[in-house]
Parts: C-alpha cells; sequence; structure tokens
C-alpha cells in the first residue's frame, strides 16, 4: 500500500454529441432502465481521441460512476475503484482513518478471505495494490483483459463489503505502526511532510496520511467501521478501467458486482468535485528543524502555490520544468553540475481543491546547507526578477507535452487519468485540448506568474543533524 501526491497537470475528460458537455463538447446520451424502469443508467460516448481510444461515462441510480477507455489494441486492463476520500477529510483524533481502512479492505469480505482476495488475481498473473492520498483513495487491479471480469468482482466486492474483522483491526494496527517507523527512518519522505506542516500547520493538509502512533495505537474497529460506512458512498465512488474491453460489459459487471451490497443504494446524485472556496489559510513563513543523525541533510525551501483548478497551473508546469524539472533544469545545473554540492536537487508543485504548493528539494552534506540554500534563493530571487527566456519557455512546454503523452503509454496511466479527471475537475480534458493549453502558455504568462510566486516568503523545512535553533536567523 503506498502513497501519492496530485498530479501538476489535469487529467481530461471527452463526450459525445446531442446534450452539451464540459467545455463545448457535446454528448450523445443513452439511457439503461433499472428494475421497473424506476431508475435509469445514464451512459454518455466520448469521440475517438487520435491519442486514445474511446471514453465512456455511465452513470448508475446510485449516484456512482463508471468511465471506461477502450483500446482494443492492448492485452491488458487497468480496474480501478477510486474514492473520493482521504486524509484531509478526518478529524484530529481521526488522523489516518483513511490509510488504516485502505488496510483493512484487504483482508475479507463477506465471501472472500485475505489469501482469496490475493490469490484469485495471482493466480491469472494480475496484480492489486491501493495507494491513500490527502484528497482520495484508489484501490486497483492489472489483468489480462480475459480476467476482467475476476478483477471487477474481486475489486468490487473489498471495497464495498469488507468485514473488518476485530483480529485484523489489531494485525493491521501492527503493520501501519511499523510503517509509520518506516517512514520516520527515511528522511528524504520525512522532509516533505515536515514542510507540509510548516505551510498548512493544524489544517488536515499539514498532517501525516499515515497518521502517527498517537492516533493509530488507540483508534477502534467502531471508529474505522464508522468513518468506512459514512465516507465510501456511492456518490462519491468513481469506478474506471482502460485496455481491451466493452464498456456496456464492464457497467453489467459492476452492477451485479455491488448487487445486495452497502454500495447498492437508492437514487442519488453524484458527488461534485471538491470547492476551490474557501481557499485553505496557509501559516507565515516557518522554519522547522527535524533533529536526526543523518549523514546526509535533506532541505525544503517553499512557498504556498496555486490550487489545481487555478488557469495557471500549465504556466507553472513550465516554470516548475525549468526551475526544477529535469538534468538541464536551472536549479540542477547550477548545484550539482558546476558546484556537486547536491546529488538530488529538484523542485516540484504539489496541488489541491483549494491549495497548493511549490517548493525546491535537495539532499547535501550537512556541511554544505547553507551554500545550497543561497544558491537556492538567489536563483528563485533571479527568475523572480529577471524571468525566463523565449529558448526556455519553449523548452519547458516541450518538456510538459512530452512526459504527459509518455505517460498515457499503459493502461493504469490512462485508468488513472479517467478517474482523476472526474474526481478531481468534474471532467475529462481531451487530449489534444490540454496540448493545446500548453501551447498557448507565453513567456508573459510564466514571468507575471514567477514573479508573483517566487517573491512570496519562503518556509524552510530541515531533517538533519542540527539543532532546532540553527536556522532561525537564515
Amino acid at each position: 500500500m503506498s502513497r501519492a501526491v496530485s498530479a501538476p497537470f489535469p487529467p481530461d475528460r471527452r463526450g459525445v454529441a446531442s446534450v452539451p458537455g464540459p467545455a463545448g463538447a457535446f454528448h450523445r446520451s443513452t439511457a439503461a432502465a433499472r428494475s421497473g424502469g424506476a431508475a435509469r443508467a445514464v451512459t454518455r460516448t466520448i469521440s475517438d481521441d487520435p491519442l486514445g481510444g474511446t471514453v465512456r461515462r455511465t452513470v448508475l441510480p446510485s449516484g456512482l460512476r463508471v468511465l471506461t477507455e477502450a483500446i482494443p489494441a492492448m492485452r491488458s486492463v487497468s480496474f480501478g475503484v477510486w474514492v473520493a476520500v482521504g486524509s484531509r477529510d478526518e478529524t484530529g483524533p481521526q488522523a489516518g482513518a483513511a490509510h488504516f481502512l485502505e488496510h483493512l479492505l484487504f483482508k475479507g469480505t463477506n465471501k472472500r478471505s485475505a489469501l482469496d482476495i490475493s490469490s484469485e488475481i495471482e493466480a491469472v498473473g494480475g496484480e492489486t495494490n491501493a495507494f491513500t492520498t490527502k484528497e482520495y483513495t484508489c484501490y486497483y487491479a492489472r489483468v489480462l483483459d480475459e480476467d476482467l471480469p475476476l478483477a471487477i468482482d474481486v475489486m468490487c466486492d473489498l471495497v464495498a463489503d469488507s468485514v473488518l474483522e476485530p483480529a485484523d483491526v489489531e494485525t493491521e494496527r501492527g503493520v501501519i505502526l511499523e510503517e509509520i517507523a518506516m517512514h520516520d527512518d527515511e528522511p528524504g519522505d520525512e522532509v516533505h511532510d515536515l514542510f507540509a506542516r510548516a505551510v498548512y500547520g493544524d489544517h488536515p493538509l499539514g498532517r501525516l496520511i499515515s497518521g502517527t502512533e498517537e492516533t493509530v495505537t488507540p483508534m477502534t474497529r467502531r471508529q474505522i467501521q464508522g468513518f468506512y460506512r459514512r465516507r465510501y458512498t456511492a456518490p462519491q465512488i468513481v469506478v474506471a478501467a482502460a485496455g481491451n474491453l466493452d464498456h456496456a460489459t464492464v457497467v453489467k459487471l459492476v452492477r451485479q458486482a455491488l448487487r445486495g451490497t452497502p454500495l447498492d443504494t437508492d437514487p442519488a446524485t453524484p458527488a461534485s468535485h471538491r470547492s476551490a472556496t474557501p481557499a485553505v489559510r496557509t501559516k507565515p513563513a516557518t522554519t522547522l528543524v527535524e533533529p536526526k543523525e543523518t549523514e546526509q541533510a535533506h532541505v525544503i525551501l517553499g512557498c504556498p502555490g496555486i490550487d489545481r483548478l487555478d488557469e495557471r497551473r500549465f504556466a507553472l508546469g513550465v516554470l516548475n520544468n525549468i526551475l526544477g524539472g529535469g538534468m538541464s533544469s536551472r536549479l540542477f545545473q547550477e548545484i550539482r553540475e558546476r558546484r556537486g554540492l547536491a546529488y538530488s536537487v529538484y523542485s516540484y508543485a504539489s496541488q489541491y481543491a483549494d491549495s497548493g504548493l511549490f517548493a525546491v528539494y535537495a539532499g547535501c552534506a550537512p556541511g554544505k546547507v547553507d551554500e545550497v540554500l543561497e544558491l537556492t534563493r538567489a536563483e528563485l530571487a533571479r527568475v523572480a526578477a529577471d524571468g525566463l527566456t523565449e529558448a526556455e519557455v519553449a523548452r519547458g512546454k516541450g518538456m510538459s507535452k512530452g512526459s504527459f503523452v509518455l505517460g498515457l503509454e499503459d493502461t493504469g496511466s490512462r485508468m488513472s487519468r479517467l478517474a482523476k479527471g472526474e474526481l478531481l475537475y468534474g471532467h475529462l480534458m481531451p487530449v489534444d485540448e490540454l496540448l493545446g493549453r500548453v501551447d498557448a502558455v507565453t513567456v508573459a504568462d510564466v514571468n507575471t506568474l514567477a514573479a508573483e510566486l517566487l517573491s512570496r516568503p519562503m518556509s524552510l523545512a530541515v531533517v538533519g543533524p542540527f539543532g532546532a535553533g540553527d536556522f532561525s536567523a537564515r
């Protein structure tokens, strides 16, 4: 079970003919009657994309959504159940509940044991996994196309009808506490969580996805069960699949798998994607130091960024590429290639519904931290004041477009794109439209954003052999 962060570029969504769809698209709608014709599942077929397959979307009467991308040339299918629930949906005492639940759903249902869940998929050469983020949770499988019915039945079963046996709660509590301890032994990971806390403080976005020993240890089965049944509802769930498949068959199999489970509910409307308002209040620029006897110091310097619906997100992607997005980036060239001060140095942007982060990470010898920070601050100030060149912006746009398209060359990434588009944006932007949005970014767009973003007061997070006051004057 792993964790993830939000991607800087939006996934996309397309539609087909006769009812107006998002962004001017038009969709051909069909409806399938439920028992007695009282409630209907509405399907929209999305036009073929030169860089993809046919995408279709069905809303079941319960409000659960099913999206597929048919790619006949593939022999594999990736299937995922995505829930619009993450660690930011927890209260303070619940911290870690979403991640705890993710672990427990693999421990058994009313018709399968934990061994059944893993062995049925592994017996056909498939794989399953799950991850929890701050805003959603995903359970997925990748199998051969002929084994998709099995994957649908297993994954829908474990998400909809897990039993959460008391003994399994105790077993997984121990596993999660070990996972937390292992995370604490990885300073390169720990510094990212420390930076989030520096910016967001006690807000849920500033908390650990896994929770802490203090919150996980006393968490009861009843609390987790309550979180499960309150949060895992049909309108909050998107089922997505990509590969060699037939949409109508996938919808039929999903409905069969969910029949009679807690997700087979009365008619409801799908939940809307998270709102960007009100915006999250961030802390004033803060320095946090985690003293730890490590051979290398891990530092992050950054500030609040922009939310994922901000129209400037395409310009931010270009700016990020040039500042620290690869071996040709300014920070990599200055800090590693010219001066040899760090092995790893990069910039990144994390985006949420109502907030975001922009930061630079570096891992270096403790004695070189001051110089690395000085060079980083100088480069950020230089870009804020002078901007990027036309050639740099062109290169950054090429990096954005190329990495996006190359990232669509497997069924897993295509499945993820469908689900994230629906969950996070409420629509799926066509690939050619997304590439066009990147192409439309101008030098002025990037430089205006750089001047505003990179001149913000910067927070600092450090993990290494330092005292809490060592950076107070830096």
